[in-house]
Parts: structure tokens; C-alpha cells; sequence
């Protein structure tokens, strides 16, 4: 499903190639075991150890867009801006500068079903888990909970099994990565 986003021309579209990710020495930013590989915090770029980080920002939100009606949802490799709580941002705009590359799990159909539940109470029963939405998350993986909640804007081309490696890497209790992994390039097509 590589033209998952070429179908959709007028979605702009960050697509990473993670082959061109490389780990450093140093410090890093969020990174948690079978959800996601989170970024763009500039307070990262230099922070000590054990800094909490997550809060590095511009002045500005960018507005939500929820697309599932289009095929984009929360599926494993997709990138998503990072916003705060819906408790201080109900409207759930997105950060200009943070964003999250979605690794996840794979979900049987019970799990779904509460999945479902879940979001039937936090999107007022407007985001629906699909039969093709579904069939992805019980077979490919991601984080389903989170669809319509957070914007998804782009997509990893290759080298998922970077992806995977660096959500392997050891953290702290803040789940930021005892080394720093850094992305060194990204290509926007």
C-alpha cells in the first residue's frame, strides 16, 4: 500500500525515509516499546540527561484534520502530529513542530471491539473502525485508539524495520532512549 497517500493529492504528504536514520551517541526524545517514536521537540536537540522534553513548541497549534474516510488512520509507519490533552486543547489542534511515528501492535478482534468502545465515547461515535481499518490493525498493526483524535500526516516508505529498531532501544523512565537517535535526513515528495 505504498500509493496510500498518492491517491490522496491534496494531502501534503512528509514521507521518511527511515534508512537514512542513524543512532548517535548523546541523549535522544520519546520512544515507547510497541506504540510509537516520538520527535520534533526542539528542547531535544541539545538536552541533558534525564530531562523531560515534550514541552518545546512554536507559538502557534496547527488546526486537527481527521481523514478516515480517505484510508488515513493510525496504521503502523504513519506519522502524526503530537498535540496536547483534549482537557487544554479540546479543539485537538496539532503541534507545529512535534510528531510521532506510529509502531504499535497487532489487535485481535476483541481488543478492537473495545478499541471501538473507547472511541465511541471520546469522538462522540463519529470515528468507526472499518473492515478494511480492521484487517490492517489485526494483521500490519498500529495504534487504532488513537484515530480521530490525531492528525496523521505522512507515512514511512521504507525501512520500517529502522522504525523498529529504534523503538527496541533502551529507555529511561521518561522513555526517552539512553542514546540518542536522531534523524539525520528526511525527504519530502
Amino acid at each position: 500500500m505504498n500509493d496510500f497517500y498518492e491517491k490522496i493529492a491534496y494531502c501534503l504528504c512528509l514521507r521518511i525515509d527511515a534508512d537514512c536514520v542513524q543512532q548517535r551517541e548523546g541523549r535522544g526524545y520519546g520512544d515507547i516499546k510497541d506504540f510509537m517514536i516520538q520527535g520534533g521537540d526542539p528542547d531535544s536537540k541539545n538536552a541533558a540527561p534525564g530531562m523531560m522534553l515534550g514541552e518545546g513548541d512554536r507559538p502557534y497549534k496547527v488546526p486537527a484534520e481527521f481523514r478516515i474516510a480517505d484510508g488515513i488512520f493510525h496504521r503502523r509507519g504513519v506519522l502524526a502530529a503530537a498535540r496536547e490533552g483534549d482537557d487544554v486543547n479540546p479543539e485537538r489542534a496539532s503541534s507545529a513542530m512535534q510528531f510521532y511515528i506510529v509502531w504499535g501492535q497487532v489487535f485481535d478482534d476483541e481488543w478492537l471491539d473495545r478499541i471501538q468502545a473507547r472511541l465511541d465515547m471520546y469522538t462522540d461515535s463519529t470515528v468507526k473502525l472499518t473492515q478494511e481499518m480492521r484487517k490492517v490493525y489485526k494483521t500490519i498493526g498500529g495504534t487504532p485508539h488513537l484515530d480521530g483524535q490525531y492528525t496523521v500526516f505522512g507515512e514511512v516508505i521504507s525501512g520500517l524495520d529502522v522504525v523498529d529498531a529504534i523503538q527496541k532501544v533502551p529507555t529511561d523512565s521518561l522513555d526517552r532512549p539512553l542514546q540518542d537517535v536522531r534523524i539525520l535526513k528526511a525527504y519530502l515528495k
